[in-house]
């Protein structure tokens, strides 16, 4: 169900659509889910999931030991996932379109990828700090994702990468 959604897209996403993909019918997944979107939710975690282990598998510490490498180094992994950016990007749409909604599917990806990017972040720096690095992180590359799925204007984005490779280099050296 979860690769019929990366396939696909939330467009013309239905119940029976993901009941066929998961060889199951439409009653099976209303047993087993709350409605569609708790479903929808379920299979973007999944999604979301498979992006970050695939990210973070990619970055080992040894090989990139400050945050700037690591950040450097999980950017085009996270760049090139067509299908999984495809899917998110449909998704905030959802989250901009009917916010009442969809407003857990924003809160879900932001919680999800947070985790991850903390871990990224010195050992010897505080939480809060950690906290905030890690926010700005995931609201540039999100930003930047979705600058590139819009204009594709990759020597600007990849420029504005670099930037925010520089200033974390710039926050490295500040003492912890």
């Amino acid at each position: 169900m979860t690769d019929d959604l990366a396939a696909h897209g939330l467009v013309d996403f239905s119940l029976r659509r993901a009941a066929r993909a998961a060889g199951t019918t439409h009653k099976v997944l209303l047993y087993h889910f709350e409605n569609v979107d708790d479903l929808l939710a379920q299979a973007m975690f999944r999604l979301r999931e498979r992006r970050i282990d695939n990210a973070l598998t990619a970055v080992r510490v040894r090989d990139h030991p400050t945050l700037a490498g690591r950040v450097r180094a999980i950017w085009p992994i996270l760049a090139a996932d067509e299908t999984g950016l495809r899917v998110i990007d449909q998704a905030i749409g959802l989250v901009m379109y009917d916010p009442a909604r969809y407003a857990d599917l924003g809160r879900q990806t932001a919680t999800q990828y947070l985790p991850g990017l903390l871990a990224l972040c010195p050992d010897g720096w505080s939480e809060q700090r950690k906290f905030e690095v890690a926010e700005m992180i995931m609201a540039v590359m999100r930003g930047f994702l979705m600058d590139w799925r819009t204009t594709g204007e990759a020597a600007r984005i990849e420029a504005g990468m670099e930037a925010l490779a520089r200033a974390l280099e710039r926050e490295e050296a500040q003492p912890a």
